[in-house]
């Protein structure tokens, strides 16, 4: 009986402690689910929104035909008209050197190209903007920004043609490798001096006051062994809607820059991803790199052209008034060739650049460690980018990978690199509407 009553007592110890137990054991949760939480963000596009960003972004594929294709009209006009004959004769009786008389022709015809080509411009850098509420300017506004970019122009393109001529007549037969160190030249000299030079000609450029968000900067800077000393600030918003970021120059030049949108229209967690993208570039060494691609496309270009302009030339110089390939009036039959060449290699540009935007992607997701904050940044560039294309539309058309391989490469992310990874509910997408919160999902 004592035996039988201890038991009992035994028995009724363990339940007392086994009870609370499993009353405080944790409730299963269930396994972060990547298409359900990409499903969740794209889910927030909807309706006219969507259909708005669908057809910016779509109409972008034609401008790239009808882009190239009024190029080639217009080019085609100053050759059958006797333009570039004409620049060609005023530069000889203003100077004898010959590197005279293609400076003279370039610039005219850098100069006429652009007014003819103004009401196409006009349309797809002005009206169309405007149309789908991403510009900011007044066409007064718009139109200083185009005579300060045709400044330029006047200043830097006629002294890339002086080169390329030069080239051509020094080695008529092997001008195309030599033209393409001419190319990789000013490419280089380009990245240096835009960013301290060019760009502020547009816009003005300060120090990101302290905040948080230059707190957040200079830390990633840092780990990430990127010169942080200056970042600087930037009113895209007098142009744009726009948000974006960049790590731009060369040496000496390098620079952190972020635009203000950025800073007014995400939270902290999406400009950290932002940033952190725009950091992948200069870590991964994108700009060298792509300089070096595009230098390996002009090539290719330039060795086209040195044997299909001779040819042309032969058949129809005449009646153009062009003598042969090193007279600076065959200028329109290169960028003829070069528009169609550009139009034609679209789709290999356009893999090149996301090859690469993808890598900084996957950086900006280690350096920042904010996926939801990047998934949100993705849908805020669903503005001006279709947010789901096929697979083959994104091959060809994106030189960036879509909002919705964006949105689940972060997701991705979370769920491989957060422990207990929850799926948040993101708010849906309102245009123009402050910076958003996300808040755990109930599921």
């Amino acid at each position: 009986m004592k035996r039988a009553m201890w038991m009992i007592a035994l028995a009724a110890g363990v339940a007392a402690f086994a009870v609370p137990a499993l009353a405080e054991a944790p409730v299963p949760v269930a396994p972060f689910d990547v298409t359900e939480a990409t499903r969740a963000y794209l889910d927030t596009l909807q309706g006219a929104a969507r259909a708005k960003s669908n057809a910016y972004f779509e109409g972008g594929y034609w401008l790239i035909l009808w882009g190239a294709l009024v190029s080639i009209m217009i080019d085609g006009a100053i050759l059958r008209f006797g333009l570039s004959a004409r620049f060609r004769d005023m530069g000889e009786r203003v100077f004898k050197a010959k590197a005279g008389v293609t400076w003279i022709t370039a610039l005219l015809y850098t100069l006429v190209s652009f007014v003819i080509t103004l009401p196409w411009s006009i349309y797809t850098g002005f009206v169309r903007e405007k149309q789908y509420g991403l510009m900011n300017q007044t066409f007064g506004a718009w139109a200083g920004d185009q005579a300060k970019g045709l400044a330029i122009a006047l200043v830097l393109v006629p002294l890339i043609v002086m080169a390329i001529y030069a080239v051509i007549r020094r080695s008529p037969k092997h001008w195309w490798i030599y033209g393409t160190g001419v190319v990789a030249v000013f490419m280089t000299i380009g990245a240096i001096i835009a960013p301290v030079y060019l760009a502020p000609l547009f816009n003005t450029y300060k120090e990101l006051p302290a905040s948080p968000a230059r707190t957040r900067i200079v830390e990633m800077a840092k780990a990430n062994n990127i010169p942080a000393d200056h970042i600087y600030l930037f009113d895209a918003s007098r142009q744009t809607k726009r948000i974006s970021a960049n790590v731009s120059g060369l040496g000496p030049t390098i620079r952190i820059s972020v635009n203000d949108n950025l800073i007014n229209r995400t939270t902290l967690p999406e400009t950290a991803a932002v940033v952190g993208h725009e950091m992948g570039h200069y870590v991964l060494g994108h700009a060298r790199r792509g300089l070096l691609y595009l230098v390996l496309l002009a090539a290719a270009a330039l060795w086209i052209v040195s044997r299909v302009a001779p040819a042309l030339i032969k058949r129809h110089g005449e009646r153009w008034g062009v003598r042969n390939l090193a007279d600076p009036a065959s200028l329109p039959v290169l960028s003829i060739l070069l528009a169609i060449m550009g139009l034609v290699a679209t789709p290999i540009t356009n893999t090149i650049t996301r090859t690469a935007e993808s890598d900084a992607d996957a950086f900006g997701l280690n350096a920042a460690r904010e996926p939801d904050g990047f998934a949100l940044a993705a849908m805020q560039l669903s503005e001006y980018r279709k947010i789901q294309p096929d697979p083959l539309e994104e091959m060809v058309f994106y030189d960036h990978p879509s909002g919705a391989t964006r949105v689940r490469m972060s997701m991705q992310w979370k769920k491989d690199h957060v422990p207990n990874a929850v799926m948040v509910t993101p708010p849906p997408m309102v245009p123009d509407a402050p910076a958003g919160q996300i808040t755990p999902s109930a599921k």
